[in-house]
């Protein structure tokens, strides 16, 4: 068999398990979450030693630390996945719940019930225990899931794959429900993002270059952020030591993720009281400033001159783009030009000002005197995400489980026709 009939087999298959889930009942898809983290628990030992095949390879290849640190799996991470497979098990199942029902002047009942997307295949890089949230979360929404994640987690991947087909079986459900591509070739992806008949939507969770290819290629609906270019704006009557911690927080945490702040926006007015703090608690840290000409005159150190290719950068370390503004207008102008419509957070006492950033700032998070790292499934109590969308079909912001549903339309009549 080739790898393309291979690829299409895989995918008919998931299509056939997918009606099945759709219809699953919420006691049979928690018993599946419970057994897979039992059987996490169980085989801990052998998750950790196809771990340490996929580490060994990578260090071969010379992948940084960064990369590896991803990598890794240990007791505790294990631990949190099999703890993540509970949490999901407790909450709500979407499906099947009928909302907004309503009576037509002619008598017919009508209301929209939540149903799963179908088909999710999912392209991700590096951490593996990403097989394990995307599996349950898609689970619990009654879809079927095809992952394919990074060939540095290939071991890992596949040990953890064959858990979930365990325990779906354990619990009467079909086991194509949830399948990795059992390749690193990546001519697999290829072939996997033309099969539209049969995969309903994909997302990818990587990098902006892995994005942007699974977009070009991909004949089906795809939910992604290409990057995470976040801004906040300090209003001239924000709280100054609360401003600062806030700013701190979202820059320096972790200064890697898609939710970091990457842009300072300062108004003039509070300028010259507010940037010498950030340059000694930020600095202090490590932070490289790359500051605008008003902003320059309040660095003495680990600062160079703002060009424009700073402004809509995505770092991902510890720099940041800082500018001063004359207005709230000239922030938002700022964030529309060059934000990503991730996150956006301004700071401020005044409610009126407050009110008008999250009117009119587009992000699929706004956030008012609080860290944009906040732009979290977990944060937002959907206990876990699948990933953040950008595109807003058919989601904005984390994707938990209600994301990975849709609606459609059912209609109660009394032998209506219509005239």
């Amino acid at each position: 068999m080739s790898l393309k009939e291979k690829i299409l087999e895989l995918a008919k298959q998931a299509k056939q398990a997918s009606r099945k889930l759709a219809t699953a009942s919420g006691a049979h898809k928690n018993a599946a979450l419970y057994a897979l983290s039992e059987l996490l628990k169980e085989k801990e030992q052998e998750i950790i030693q196809a771990n340490e095949l996929d580490l060994s390879a990578a260090k071969e290849r010379g992948l940084d630390q960064a990369r590896i640190d991803r990598l890794k799996l240990t007791p505790k991470i294990i631990a949190g996945m099999a703890q993540a497979c509970v949490e999901v098990a407790a909450m709500s199942d979407p499906v099947g719940e009928i909302e907004e029902m309503k009576k037509r002047p002619n008598g017919l009942m009508v209301g929209r019930m939540r149903i799963p997307l179908g088909v999710v295949a999912i392209i991700y890089e590096s951490r593996p225990n990403v097989t394990i949230d995307a599996a349950i979360l898609c689970l619990k929404a009654g879809n079927a899931v095809i992952l394919r994640g990074g060939s540095e987690a290939f071991h890992s991947n596949q040990v953890l794959s064959r858990l979930i087909s365990q325990a779906l079986k354990q619990a009467g459900l079909p086991e194509e429900g949830v399948v990795l591509l059992p390749t690193t070739d990546r001519e697999a992806v290829k072939i996997m993002l033309k099969l539209d008949e049969f995969i309903d939507v994909v997302i990818p969770r990587g990098g902006e270059g892995l994005i942007r290819a699974v977009v070009e290629q991909a004949t089906m609906p795809v939910l992604k952020h290409y990057k995470g270019v976040c801004h906040i704006y300090v209003h001239k009557d924000a709280d100054v030591n609360a401003a600062l911690d806030i700013v701190f927080n979202a820059k320096v945490q972790r200064p890697g993720v898609c939710n970091a702040l990457e842009c300072l926006l300062v108004h003039k007015e509070i300028a010259e009281e507010f940037l010498p703090l950030v340059a000694q608690k930020l600095g202090s840290a490590g932070v490289k400033f790359h500051a605008c000409p008003v902003a320059m005159s309040h660095f003495s150190e680990n600062v160079v001159p703002a060009t424009e290719d700073d402004w809509g950068q995505e770092y991902l370390s510890l720099d940041l783009a800082v500018k001063v503004v004359n207005s709230q207008d000239e922030a938002q102008e700022h964030i529309a030009r060059y934000g990503s419509n991730h996150s956006e957070a301004i700071l401020t006492r005044d409610y009126q000002r407050a009110l008008k950033f999250i009117q009119e700032v587009d992000a699929s998070a706004v956030l008012v005197n609080a860290s944009t790292r906040f732009n979290d499934g977990g944060q937002f109590g959907l206990g876990a995400e699948i990933g953040i969308s950008t595109s807003k079909l058919h989601a904005y912001g984390p994707m938990g489980i209600k994301e990975l549903t849709s609606t459609k339309f059912v209609v109660f009549g009394q032998g209506q026709v219509r005239e």
